[in-house]
């Protein structure tokens, strides 16, 4: 891994991002000018047109904040005290297409997204695909493309563009998009 570049605030962050166009850029929620949350979404967002992966790496593990980091297009959201092989792992994960969130903050996540009753319909019909569903399912319970694609008897390829597909529909970023759609329709629960 090679660092590319460094910025001490939020528009500098931005600024060197678009000119040097790393594989992923790290980001911390509170910085000068700009904050964390504002740098992903100028990066990442859905209106972006060249996006940057983003890694948020934070003291702060405010619910909230997550939310809106996952929500804005972040790959990934590490506490700085998870270490540097966590960090290496989250960044390896993000420019292989993947995510990776803090232990501790991902059993949380998923201990309120399971606590609410699913809807009454659940998922809204007709959104996906019943095979969209299915992988929107096994995404949410943290499974890789390969095992996804071993679980389905279909291509690595096949998932990736399922895996497109459904980020268009459903107009997510990333798979923390689609996984945090899936346990919020309480898909992941049957």
């Amino acid at each position: 891994m090679t660092v590319v570049g460094e910025a001490a605030d939020g528009r500098t962050a931005v600024r060197l991002a678009r000119s040097l166009r790393p594989d992923v850029a790290l980001v911390d929620i509170r910085m000068p000018e700009l904050d964390g949350l504002a740098v992903t979404r100028l990066l990442t967002g859905p209106t972006v047109a060249a996006p940057v992966r983003v890694v948020v790496v934070t003291t702060f593990d405010h619910d909230e904040y997550v939310y809106a980091a996952l929500r804005g297009g972040a790959c990934g959201f590490l506490l700085k005290r998870s270490g540097p092989a966590l960090l290496a792992e989250a960044v390896r994960a993000a420019v292989a297409g993947e995510s990776l969130i803090s232990p501790a903050i991902t059993v949380r996540l998923l201990r309120q997204l399971a606590a609410p009753p699913a809807p009454a319909g659940g998922p809204v019909p007709g959104i996906l695909s019943p095979r969209e569903t299915e992988v929107a399912r096994l995404i949410a319970r943290g499974r890789s493309n390969l095992d996804i694609a071993n679980e389905l008897f279909v291509s690595v390829g096949t998932v990736k563009t399922h895996v497109a597909n459904i980020q268009a529909k459903l107009g997510t970023a990333n798979r923390v998009g689609i996984a945090a759609w899936a346990w919020e329709s309480g898909l992941v629960g049957r």
